[in-house]
């Protein structure tokens, strides 16, 4: 084994490298209530699945094994193409997309909260379309700057003077928030009218139960800068006094995770939009790159020290659709086994709110959409099948999701590094985790503040019924002996 964690008193079983629960007879927990706060939450966020691949998902497994959230694909129509990239070009906010109609997207929101997982929906405030016309999925017609179904006209877009009204100077706040990118028709979120009209949208996703939103761009980067696929989806970026306006209209308060990219000296920073909602940390994604790819794991014991926002506000990610494709990220093809140790990492730590789990399918190209006609499958050998990863099956993930369900907002504790790349750490007397990215092997007796018992590591077995099909571990005077092999696999 090369990595370790623990936890008592939630039973919950899954496996892949290593994550210990005790086990004194409790049952398998098989739901978590929706009321839950969403503090330390675990969201799925299944990429590109339709809404009946996703209604079977969170009954057989997501609610089961302790997820708080699915996030889900933009739900309003776009333009037509097979790219995934599609989606994120909005022709109406009719909901009916590659993905399902309204009526399958309510069925999905129904299927989710009866298994006890609520809805986040990728939402697209900024823009339009950046084609100069055509038919939308659902049959709509529109032009450039002009949407019949939305009621956008010309006068609804912004227009910022410089050429094709492109942003031609990053440093420039008027420009990020008020040109376009990759010709994309930025909207005047400025005007009460696109405000509004926004706002009706999203009224419309909380009607149909919608519990949190993901709103896309709300401060985008440059993507020459590496930060995000060239693939018509990077945009200019919402003033964040719109987004509060357009947000201040909801009829209920959602929770929200906004796209907001850091990039150093640039106007416009991801603290700005904090009082709105959770904002994405970009930084973190790209410290848990640089860490597990040899720069040294023991950086990342202070991580709410390191001037990002601060982790009540944040929302992290090893990876997500767009870093997957243009990095900076850790993926499923990175080498080493860097990326599952990663993941687990990302749910044993105590900074964010909120954790996402990215799960999504194998390309070669990075604009192909997903296969099997957009139907998420999970029944192949080790959880996948027709291409897709199905990371949030991977036991160790899920193992780990019960992990911090249970832990909570424990602080760190235990931290101990005997080199760079070996770390183990506490989650007060709640948990433990031992992550050895080492080339060798690493054998020690580890302090931690868990009381005297038998744990059951679930990450390489099942606990259930007072059983553990994994290995066992014994914690005496606050003490646990472990032999942890080399992360290089």
């Amino acid at each position: 084994m090369n990595r370790l964690s623990f936890t008592r008193t939630y039973c919950l079983s899954f496996t892949f490298l290593l994550s210990l629960f005790v086990y004194h007879g409790l049952p398998t927990v098989a739901a978590r209530l929706v009321t839950r706060a969403s503090s330390g939450g675990v969201i799925v966020q299944l990429f590109q699945w339709s809404w009946d691949s996703v209604a079977a998902e969170c009954t057989s497994f997501i609610g089961p094994a302790g997820y708080e959230y699915v996030q889900v694909s933009p739900a309003q129509e776009h333009v037509t193409g097979d790219e995934w990239w599609t989606d994120y070009q909005p022709v109406s906010y009719t909901i009916t997309s590659k993905r399902g109609n309204r009526t399958q997207f309510q069925n999905m929101i129904d299927a989710c909260h009866t298994a006890g997982v609520k809805v986040i929906a990728d939402t697209i405030l900024n823009h339009m379309t950046g084609s100069d016309g055509g038919l939308g999925v659902a049959g709509s017609n529109y032009t450039r700057y002009l949407y019949p179904d939305t009621g956008y006209e010309s006068q609804d877009f912004h227009y910022c003077g410089s050429e094709d009204n492109s942003i031609t100077n990053w440093d420039n706040g008027t420009q990020i928030w008020t040109c376009q990118l990759e010709n994309l028709s930025d909207l005047a979120t400025d005007t009460d009218h696109v405000r509004g009209r926004l706002a009706d949208y999203a009224n419309d996703l909380i009607s149909l139960g919608v519990d949190g939103l993901r709103l896309d761009a709300a401060k985008s980067v440059d993507f020459t800068l590496g930060y995000m696929s060239p693939s018509l989806t990077s945009d200019s970026d919402i003033h964040p006094e719109d987004i509060a306006n357009i947000t201040g209209r909801l009829t209920s308060a959602p929770y929200i995770t906004q796209e907001v990219i850091w990039d150093g000296g640039q106007p416009v920073t991801p603290k700005m939009y904090t009082d709105i909602g959770n904002v994405q940390e970009f930084r973190y994604t790209t410290a848990v790159l640089d860490a597990f790819s040899g720069n040294g794991i023991s950086n990342l014991q202070n991580l709410d020290k390191q001037g990002w926002i601060n982790s009540s506000d944040v929302n992290v990610f090893v990876t997500n659709h767009d870093t997957e494709r243009n990095g900076p990220s850790l993926n499923y093809a990175s080498p080493n086994n860097t990326y599952p140790i990663a993941l687990i990492f990302s749910l044993a730590s105590p900074y964010g709110n909120t954790v996402t789990i990215l799960s999504s399918y194998s390309f070669s190209d990075i604009n192909a959409g997903a296969p099997n006609n957009n139907s998420g499958d999970c029944s192949g050998t080790g959880g996948s099948g027709d291409g897709w990863i199905c990371q949030h099956r991977w036991v160790a993930i899920a193992g780990m999701t019960g992990f911090r369900n249970n832990v909570g907002t424990a602080e760190m504790t235990n931290w101990v590094s005997p080199q760079s790349n070996q770390i183990a750490f506490g989650r007060g007397s709640l948990g433990f985790v031992a992550i050895n990215n080492a080339d060798s092997e690493w054998s020690t007796n580890f302090t931690t503040s868990l009381g005297a018992g038998t744990y059951c590591d679930v990450i390489s077995g099942v606990a259930s019924n007072g059983s553990c099909t994994g290995s066992n571990f014994t914690v005496s005077a606050g003490s646990v002996y472990a032999t942890l092999s080399p992360g290089v696999l």
